[in-house]
């Protein structure tokens, strides 16, 4: 089964010797589902020539705002909407999630309440206690596409994760991260962009236990729908 990567960022380069670039993120976190994967790096308009080149598509975090003028944002939403049009599996995550919704009518913005950043608690649809995920994000999705199904929340992320009915899930938070991306993010990204006292609340909060497996099995169960 092949699922098609669309890469929206590149990591800073001083973690990628370390830690892969995201699309070998995601490898790792779908390992052992039975995939084979194809990158498309559409920040240098790579893009596949049909929707339904892949069996299903991922779409990855980035630096970049969903609502920028960059010339492979309108592209991607065509194919959002393609992929979703075709009732093929679609899975996005951070700006994947906020792309995915503006693609289908949703707003996303510049989050004037701030960042969340580290382990943060999500309330999910079907469990009766916290689910624990890692965050990294300014940008928030605000108005839902009519589509648009709320699985998940946080106290600072309203839309945390969405459905679109079987076939599409999006989540704000990172559960492709372990603890070291974050730190490294800390070290490398975040001086002068996030304020010191997240960062030292988010490294405090380094060692907590995450559900990151629990999200890739529900990406994996998604993934694996048949295309129409």
């Amino acid at each position: 089964m092949k699922i098609g990567i669309l890469q929206t960022g590149m990591a800073p380069l001083e973690m990628v010797e370390r830690h892969g670039e995201y699309p070998d993120m995601f490898k790792r976190f779908l390992g052992g589902h039975g995939f084979d994967f194809e990158t498309y790096n559409v920040l240098v308009d790579e893009f596949p020539d049909n929707a339904k080149d892949a069996d299903g598509w991922l779409i990855t975090g980035s630096k970049h705002g969903a609502y920028e003028d960059h010339p492979w944002i309108a592209p991607l939403e065509n194919l959002v909407r393609q992929v979703y049009a075709a009732d093929i599996p679609l899975v996005g995550v951070c700006f994947g999630h906020q792309i995915i919704a503006q693609a289908l009518g949703g707003t996303v913005v510049k989050f004037d309440g701030g960042w969340s950043v580290g382990h943060t608690q999500y309330k999910m649809n079907g469990h009766d206690t916290p689910v624990m995920l890692n965050a990294w994000h300014q940008d928030q999705v605000v108005d839902l596409p009519k589509d648009a199904r709320v699985i998940g929340s946080s106290d600072f992320c309203k839309y945390a994760a969405l459905t679109y009915g079987d076939k599409v899930i999006t989540v704000q938070p990172h559960p492709e991260f372990d603890d070291g991306f974050v730190k490294d993010l800390i070290k490398y990204r975040a001086p002068g962009v996030v304020p010191k006292g997240l960062l030292e609340k988010a490294t405090a909060r380094m060692g907590l236990a995450n559900q990151n497996e629990m999200i890739a099995d529900m990406f994996a169960n998604i993934l694996k729908q048949p295309k129409s």
